[in-house]
């Protein structure tokens, strides 16, 4: 892989880990206040909401320092090695415990007598985008199972080509 590319793409790893650390510390527990400011029955709910949004995005952080492993691999011309399937694994972990967390999200929004001013569409909403993430989790999870399974032939057949030769 070029050089430029792997350089770009680890700043764009840097600006998305930076803007998630921004959004964990300043962006969730600003929001989740203005809420319970603005509708004081959501009182109950913020704390649980803004713990369950922060380690949301902590999930995605320890992802990103994965693919920044793999991109180190690559650069070093050794990601067809056993040493890669680690951090493949990291990231398939941290998508699994953020779609759980989503996927718990969802239930608590279904199930949950929640209050909500007017006439409720902001939870109904909340709803579907929790089970859309949930969606979108489950899918990603299973595409870098995918990809990780490619990734394990693909080890396997430089090893064999490398005894070969």
């Amino acid at each position: 892989m070029h050089q430029v590319f792997i350089t770009a793409l680890r700043v764009g790893i840097v600006a998305a880990f930076l803007f998630g650390l921004f959004g964990q510390i300043v962006v969730i527990p600003t929001t989740a206040a203005d809420e319970v400011d603005r509708f004081p029955p959501y009182a109950p709910f913020a704390a649980p909401y803004v713990t369950v949004a922060i380690v949301g995005v902590a999930c995605i952080q320890v992802a990103l320092v994965a693919v920044w492993m793999l991109l180190t691999m690559v650069r070093r011309d050794a990601i067809f090695t056993p040493r890669a399937f680690r951090w493949v694994d990291i990231i398939i972990g941290a998508s699994v415990v953020a779609t759980l967390l989503a996927l718990g999200v969802t239930g608590h929004l279904a199930l949950a007598d929640i209050p909500s001013p007017g006439d409720g569409m902001d939870l109904i909403s909340a709803l579907f985008a929790a089970a859309a993430t949930v969606g979108v989790g489950a899918s990603f999870a299973m595409l870098v199972v995918v990809m990780r399974s490619l990734l394990r032939k693909a080890t396997d057949l430089q090893t064999e080509m490398a005894e070969v030769v």
